[in-house]
Formats: C-alpha cells, structure tokens, sequence
C-alpha cells in the first residue's frame, strides 16, 4: 500500500517542449479571442482595457500551471494550498466579468492538459451567445426628487399622477413639520412619453409654488470607472 501511494505521488507528465509550446500558444490564441470577446460585448466607460488584457494573460498563466501539474497529484495539491491562502478583493464592475474569469481559468485547464477540441468548441459557443447577448443592458431608471412645502402634498401628487399615472413609484416619503419630500421611481421610456406635453413635469411642479427643488437622477446597475 505504502508503495502505491508513493508511486501515485511520484507521477509525473512527460510532455515534450513541442507539447509544452503547443499548449501555451493555443491558450494564447484562444485567450486573443477571449480578449475580442470583451471588447465587443463591453463599451462606454464600463469597458476596462486593463482588465481585457489581464483576462488573456490569465488563460496562458492557467495553462502553464496546468502543464507544469501534469498527472502529479503532488503538484496538484500543492497548488491548491498555495491558492488557499491567496485572496482577491478586486471589484467587479460587471457581473459579466465574473463569467469572463470563469471562462479564462476553464480556457486555461482544457489547454493545460490538451483538451483543445473542447476549450475551442466551448469557446466559439460562448463567444457566439456573448456577441448576441453581450450588449444587453439593465433598463436605466429615474429617480424624480421633489422637495417642497407640506401642505402642497396633494397637488404634488396630483401632477405626479397626471404625468405618469402608475408610471411613477414612490419609493420614499420624507416629512417634517413644514416640509415633505417625494422619491419617485420611474423609467426612462415612460419619462420620454411626456416630452409630448405642453409643460414639462418640471415647470408643471413648480407652478404649484412652494416648491424647493425638484432633481432627476439617473440610475444604472452598472458602475463606471
């Protein structure tokens, strides 16, 4: 018994330095693809040039672990307590980015051991349902603000109610003795449909009087950096 789990410690790959470049360029070029993927289906100021090349380097760095672990479970072991101990705080501006590290580090696995049928199989089929669906975006939402006199509450949600019917969520009601204050949730397209109008929602709130201020704030899941 002693003997065989000496002789399953021991193993090792024996891969030629043909295989061990093979593997590396793959991950690369598979990687470059990776990289095009991120830049069609990212834009704007969400778009991080850093990143995108970072997502390459780690499909061949994945790739070269991979290759360098072989069939050795000792290897492999080691490794894994190394990365125990290692902790990512990075932020993660998009959700899609999580996917895309996920994707680098599978990338990297398949091309470390060889696979390059599935690592370029799944990667075309990922890199078709990113281009299709890359470019969804979360709707962007309008917080309407208004601030004014308590006892213009009524008429502040009367026009409120004229402009945007049950467009408009009131999500926060502040009062105090003298003042009140609305936070209205809206979105952007039922926004747009007032344009339409005379007045604006704006010039409509005002002329009710005692009006302190009235903000439009747009809000978007996504961060920018």
């Amino acid at each position: 018994m002693k003997e065989y789990l000496y002789d399953l410690l021991a193993q090792s790959g024996s891969l030629t330095t043909k295989e061990i470049v093979l593997h590396i360029l793959v991950s690369a070029l598979i990687g470059l693809a990776i990289f095009l993927s991120y830049m069609l289906s990212h834009s704007g100021t969400i778009y991080s040039m850093k990143f995108n090349v970072s997502l390459v380097m780690l499909t061949v760095l994945t790739a070269t672990v991979m290759t360098v672990i072989g069939n050795n479970v000792a290897l492999s072991l080691g490794m894994v307590g190394a990365l125990s101990i290692v902790r990512f705080r990075t932020a993660i501006k998009d959700s899609r980015d999580t996917a895309y590290i996920f994707w680098t580090v599978i990338v990297g696995i398949c091309c470390g051991v060889g696979d390059y049928i599935v690592a370029s199989v799944g990667s075309v089929v990922v890199f078709v349902i990113m281009l299709v669906l890359g470019r969804i975006r979360n709707d962007e939402r309008i917080l309407l603000i208004i601030r004014g006199q308590r006892s213009s509450e009524s008429e502040i949600e009367s026009v409120v109610f004229t402009y945007f019917n049950r467009g408009a969520i009131l999500r926060v009601k502040n009062t105090t003795e003298s003042s009140i204050e609305f936070i209205y949730e809206i979105k952007k397209k039922t926004l747009n449909k007032t344009s339409s109008k005379e007045k604006t929602i704006t010039e409509s709130l005002y002329a009710v009087g005692g009006i302190e201020y009235v903000n439009i704030v747009t809000q978007n899941d996504e961060i920018s950096g």
